[in-house]
């Protein structure tokens, strides 16, 4: 047996690091002994582990090296050589980051070194920064590595251990939520409790008592005062006498100090003898799952299941497993995915999301609904496909790369080159783009991972490529110089989606990239140009005053009178000696302002289209980043927002200026810079939409395509009948390179090409390809052709627009493509209908003769509890993790200061979180965040999520849990289930009733899936479970199983109530399992097969339940059913009435008819259970009912007299009820006389009116119902 030799110190880390790991090692624990190992080992320091013989190679000296050698016996090291190399990353973290720091602030308090306070602080400072990078790592993780307890946590928490001791108050651990939540879950593992104990967190930093353990006792009686100083030190050097002497009154003073506050403590604990102290409340209990399953092994179900439900328990190990077995491709259960399926094909892609996104609530919608819905198809047979993907996100990975390349190198794009610059993203991707995957896994997203795609992929990339060159070829992708929205800080056009539109109610002070001082918006400014060869004036208005430089016309009415006589006129441009036009145009409002409007061609859309009709000059007064040219001295080089202001003043010193006031207006903002977006006239290319706006509408018009719910119909027609050409060019570097080749001609006979030009461009695959067209279309041989490849790349939105057909390898003809394109449905936010949906639709006519899908289900936008749009500026945006696995108010704090919000802002958030969030966010579980989500989703409507009706579900995974633990039991160890779900006949009324609502419950999960209405799956599921099968049920048959043993019948009846109760388990799990697939799984495992040979072995890729195999539901059962719960509900009322909590009583029912009476004979048993009655008395209605009985009706058909003679104090009862009812009438008096007051109608608010006026009524009820008790209880004295 090994032999291992560890400190005494109850506070020796290292020796602590290696007990714990020796925990783990549960066949092989070496013997334990504290003291120092012999001089002939050279051991070095303690802890030390001897092997065997005492030879160099045996023995193994420091902490690290003993708690590797302990936890790889123990299997705690890693599964593999991956998981090995970040533990040993870990190790090094908590020796060479953590250990260091946390000795520097922990060692003055204890004595060990001298406290000097300033280096203190900035240790404890710098403990801080070190453990909340480490918070922010443990933020989606349970455990450092792998899904169970490996050495790296025994190792940072050995590590942390003193500061969590001493160090680190209650405020500091609110704001490292996640690593105390870690932290926590590691010191109640048995293995460490057995070795540390019950560890005390640390609520003030004080200096600590030194404590001594029994071992160290026993030394000390035999030790010197030296050599226990030595050993306190741990392995540090020699102190001389005075020091040790010195350190020995400190550590007198420290004990009596210690003493002293601890029994102050003790008098504060202790409460006074009188007084009963309040039960604590019960926290959510955090279970973590330790058994050693190494990733895609099938987790342990062999151990009995913990008291409680636990999200940490439930979600550990599952996913690796599915994935491993193979349960979400679509090939599982089959030779071929070519082989025809006669229950249908099941294909749905992903939207998506930006490879630096990480998940939000929309991604978390999003993921419930999709995997809901895929994990349903798969369930009923369907050969299913759920295709994951990632977008490369043009501009946000430029723009996060660059920001990282001028913080971490001080380089611009420009400073690396494109190819080096495109080298440095595709790194970035390779080292953080899969983030959101992990996140996608943590949601439980049954995604088939082997056919994920990246749309910069080659494959992808070829697809990109060939639809461009072939709608080129065809003419709909053509090249034009037009108005774009131009990003001056990303120089970079960008799409209609990436510009916000900022709403102002008048003059606004904005900041702009670039700009030291705001900049103001939202005013009108008026001035005057005048009239060329009169004194006459025309004035005009504009929000963009520096505009007017690039004016070439001012545009009024045809009809407007006011301007009739100034047909032909000019009009002169102040500051140069440009004439220009009077132009009469329908586009102008004559109604507004003078009714004259500015035009300025090359810097507005509608100014645009006003130049196109009359032939005005385009002059572009803005350059790429937003500088002035082709504008007149002192203009010329200025900065826009510089030019408004000169450009204003100019004009007050020439006496054109008007006026300036107030103008509600919305100002473009670019949602990546930030900056302000302008209208700017570039060449770019463009894919004419017109035919294919006309076949989208059209797929839709003719039911080829069904777009749900389908008020987004009006939209969808809206944007498809009026649609513009698309621009799809970005001034970009990180994105699909434009397969387009500008041609110069080195031949004179040829004219020269213009940039805009079409006829100058060629597209192809290669250079050489592209030469060759050129030559053929220029009539000339090819080595007189020069080409450049335009240095633009393809808006994201274009490869998202193949992206259906481009992951099955379109345009290659392979099987995945012929079996999976068309898909089924295509699931996302009605937020980019036009953006995503409409794209996909043209261009899968376009380019594959084919809608890519059949069927468009749309959801509702997330918004919060008061029904608000998220924000980061409102602090109401939830990150899901914060919710799977919980987050402290300080946490949510937390991320506001790291963000990029404005200090103002940031306040401003903290009281909404604080407001809606005041004890932080619970840990809710990916379940209970699923179940609430699809419970949210009624079509068409906004979701307001409310993080406590998420607990609310959480709540609901713990009575599932504990439903099925007790039902388990009930079923006994020896259990068989029968090998079909069938009725036997000898079903008693409470069987028929369960298995009818089953059946209900069915069916409505049935229709439910088909019509896309997840609030009636939700809620048939949790009805069935909670109000159906737990409140009733399971009450219900307790008398069956507690008889079972009586006799024959008795243990018959038992059988046939334990097969309905299986079936009941198997069959609700089965139901639920799409949307809460960890907690059905970990409980579908535990219960014993049908058929234990040939069923699947895993819930899910069992057969969802439908309503052909249980068709049981009975609606004459049902409304029986309903009776008796009238009848019991009504009894439980009476009950409560008299205060009869645990005395039971006789009950008489007096019925209409003797069908009544058969009934309630029929399901005595059940409403005596139900009710806690003693006895249930049927009563025909004329037979007389024994004196001393209160009475309720239940219903038309039945009146119930709940015997309460010799059960209660009629006197003291009756005292209570006089009381009552005098409170009752002051209640009621006084709330007559408020209401009768002459101004009450007047001066109270409706609202409160409306209060009042319920009180009155209830307290009315009460009034009548103890006037009602008090005439019984006379009857009684």
């Amino acid at each position: 047996m090994a032999t291992l030799y560890v400190s005494p110190h109850p506070d020796d880390f290292r020796s602590l690091l290696a007990l714990v790991a020796a925990e783990f090692c549960s066949s092989s624990r070496p013997r334990t002994i504290t003291e120092d190992p012999p001089a002939s080992l050279n051991a070095r320091s303690r802890p030390t582990l001897v092997l065997a013989a005492a030879d160099d190679d045996s023995v193994l000296s420091g902490a690290s090296a003993v708690a590797w050698y302990l936890a790889s016996q123990g299997k705690r090291a890693g599964v593999d050589a991956k998981q090995q190399s970040q533990v040993w990353q870990w190790i090094s973290f908590a020796d060479n980051e953590l250990t260091p720091v946390s000795c520097a602030v922990v060692f003055p308090l204890m004595g060990m070194i001298g406290v000097d306070k300033k280096l203190q602080q900035s240790s404890r400072t710098e403990l801080l920064r070190v453990l909340k990078a480490l918070d922010r790592t443990l933020e989606p993780r349970t455990f450092l590595v792998g899904e169970s307890i490996t050495l790296a946590d025994m190792a940072v928490a050995a590590a942390v251990l003193l500061p969590f001791k001493y160090v680190l108050e209650p405020s500091d651990r609110k704001v490292l939520a996640n690593v105390t939540r870690w932290f926590t879950t590691c010191i109640n593992q048995p293995q460490f409790l057995k070795v540390l104990g019950k560890i005390t967190l640390c609520e003030k930093m004080v200096p600590v008592t030194p404590k001594t353990n029994a071992a160290e006792n026993a030394k000390a009686a035999n030790a010197s005062p030296a050599a226990d100083s030595a050993g306190a030190t741990a392995n540090g050097p020699p102190k001389t006498e005075a020091q040790l002497k010195k350190e020995a009154k400190k550590r007198e003073k420290l004990e009596k100090f210690q003493q002293k506050k601890e029994m102050e403590a003790k008098k504060k604990t202790q409460p006074p003898a009188e007084k009963k102290a309040k039960p604590e409340k019960k926290e959510l209990g955090v279970i973590a799952y330790n058994a050693p399953t190494p990733a895609g092994e099938k987790k342990d179900t062999i151990s009995p299941l913990p008291d409680s439900y636990s999200p940490q328990y439930v979600e550990a190990a599952w996913y690796p497993w599915w994935e491993k077995q193979g349960y979400f491709k679509p090939e599982f259960g089959r030779k071929s995915i070519s082989e025809p399926n006669p229950r249908g094909v099941f294909m749905m892609c992903i939207p998506p999301p930006n490879v630096t996104g990480s998940l939000h609530l929309g991604h978390a919608l999003t993921n419930a609904i999709q995997d809901s819905l895929t994990r349903w198809h798969r369930m009923r047979g369907e050969t299913t496909l759920w295709n994951p993907g990632c977008d490369h996100a043009g501009i946000a990975t430029q723009v996060v790369v660059e920001k990282k390349l001028m913080r971490e190198k001080g380089m611009s794009r420009h400073d690396l080159g494109r190819e080096n610059f495109i080298q440095e993203v595709w790194k970035w991707k390779n080292e953080k783009g899969d983030r959101i995957y992990h996140q996608l896994k943590k949601l439980g997203s049954s995604l088939d991972w082997e056919r994920a795609c990246f749309t910069m992929d080659p494959k992808l990339s070829y697809a990109v490529q060939e639809a461009f060159i072939r709608m080129h070829e065809e003419g709909v992708i053509y090249r034009s110089k037009r108005l774009v929205n131009w990003s001056c800080t990303l120089n970079s056009a960008i799409s209609d989606i990436e510009v916000d539109k900022k709403e102002l109610t008048g003059r606004t002070l904005l900041p702009v990239p670039g700009y030291k001082e705001k900049v103001e918006f939202g005013v009108l400014v008026s001035f005057a140009y005048k009239v060329d060869g009169s004194d006459e004036e025309v004035i005009v208005a504009t929000t963009r005053i520096e505009t007017m430089l690039g004016d070439t016309a001012v545009a009024v009415h045809p009809a407007d009178s006011r301007y009739q006589h100034l047909k032909g006129k000019m009009v002169l441009h102040p500051f140069c000696d440009r004439k220009m036009p009077i132009v009469f145009d329908d586009f102008v409002d004559m109604n507004f302002g003078t009714g004259a409007v500015k035009i300025t061609p090359a810097h507005d859309h509608n100014d645009y289209e006003v130049g196109e009709r009359h032939n005005l000059a385009f002059i572009n007064i803005l350059d790429e980043n937003g500088l002035l040219i082709n504008v007149p001295p002192p203009f010329l080089g200025m900065k826009r927002f510089e030019a408004r202001k000169a450009v204003l003043q100019a004009l007050k010193d020439r006496g054109q200026f008007k006026e300036i006031k107030d103008n509600p207006m919305v100002v473009p903002v670019c949602s990546r810079s930030k900056d302000i977006v302008e209208p700017l006239l570039k060449p770019q290319w463009y894919v004419n939409c017109t035919d294919m706006g006309k076949q989208a509408a059209d797929a839709v018009r003719e039911g080829q395509l069904k777009i749900i719910p389908d008020h987004h119909l009006k939209t969808w027609f809206n944007w498809m009948d009026n649609i513009r050409d698309w621009c799809i060019s970005r001034q970009l570097w990180w994105g699909h390179r434009i397969p387009a080749y500008f041609v110069t001609i080195n031949d004179p006979s040829v004219k020269a090409g213009e940039d805009m030009d079409g006829h100058y461009w060629v597209s192809g695959r290669s250079e050489e390809e592209a030469r060759e067209k050129a030559a053929k279309r220029f009539n000339v041989s090819a080595d007189k052709i020069t080409l450049r490849q335009d240095e633009d790349v393809l808006d994201t939105w274009f490869s998202s627009g193949i992206f259906p057909f481009s992951i099955f390898g379109w345009p290659n003809e392979t099987q995945d493509l012929n079996v999976f394109y068309p898909g089924t449905l295509l699931e996302t936010g009605h937020d980019i209908l036009f953006f995503w949906v409409a794209r996909m639709v043209m261009m899968g006519l376009k380019l594959t003769g084919k809608l890519p899908f059949k069927e468009v289900y749309l959801h509702a936008v997330v918004r919060d509890a008061h029904g608000r749009k998220m924000s980061k500026s409102l602090g109401n945006v939830i990150d899901p993790l914060d919710v799977i696995t919980g987050i402290s108010l300080e946490g949510l704090h937390a991320q506001l200061t790291d963000s990029n919000l404005d200090p103002l802002e940031v306040e401003k958030a903290k009281q909404g979180q604080k407001s809606d969030y005041p004890n932080g966010i619970p840990e809710c579980g990916t379940d209970a965040l699923r179940f609430a989500l699809c419970a949210y989703t009624g079509q068409g409507r906004d979701i307001n999520l409310d993080v406590n009706r998420i607990l609310g579900y959480r709540h609901f995974c713990n009575k599932l849990w504990n439903a099925v633990k007790f039902a388990m039991k009930t079923l006994g160890d020896n259990f068989v289930p029968s090998e079909k779900a069938q009725l036997c006949g000898e079903e008693s009324a409470s069987d028929r009733w369960i298995l009818s609502r089953l059946s209900a419950a069915v069916c409505l999960c049935d229709t439910g899936f088909k019509a896309y209405d997840f609030p009636s799956i939700t809620t048939a599921i949790y009805n069935f479970w909670l109000y159906e099968l737990c409140d009733v049920y399971l009450e219900s048959v307790k008398p069956v199983f507690s008889k079972a043993e009586a006799d024959s019948t008795s243990q018959r009846q038992a059988l046939v109530c334990r097969q309905t109760l299986y079936t009941c388990l198997e069959v609700g799990l089965r139901l639920l399992s799409p949307m809460m697939p960890f907690v059905t799984e970990e409980l579908y495992q535990r219960l014993p097969r049908r058929r234990p040979q040939t069923d699947s072995p895993s819930i899910c890729v069992t057969s969802y339940p439908d309503t052909e195999e249980f068709c049981w539901h009975s609606e004459e059962v049902d409304r029986d059913m309903e009776f008796v719960m009238t009848v019991v509900k009504t009894i439980r009322s009476l009950r409560a009435d008299y205060n009869l909590t645990k005395t039971r009583a006789d009950c008489y029912l007096q019925c209409i008819d003797s069908a009544t009476v058969s009934l309630v004979q029929k399901y005595s048993l059940q409403i005596q259970t139900l009710s806690y009655s003693q006895a249930i008395i049927p009563l025909i209605a004329n037979q007389p009912v024994p004196e001393g009985c209160a009475v309720a009706i239940a219903s038309d058909r039945c009146t119930i007299n709940l015997m309460l003679k010799g059960l209660i104090d009629v006197e003291k009862e009756m005292g209570k009820l006089m009381t009552k009812k005098g409170d009752l009438e002051k209640q009621m008096e006084k709330l007559r006389e408020k209401m009768a007051k002459n101004d009450y109608k007047e001066k109270v608010p409706v609202k409160v009116q409306e209060q009042d006026a319920e009180k009155l009524r209830q307290s009315q009820t009460e009034l009548e119902k103890v006037k009602e008790a008090t005439d019984n209880f006379r009857k009684m004295m």
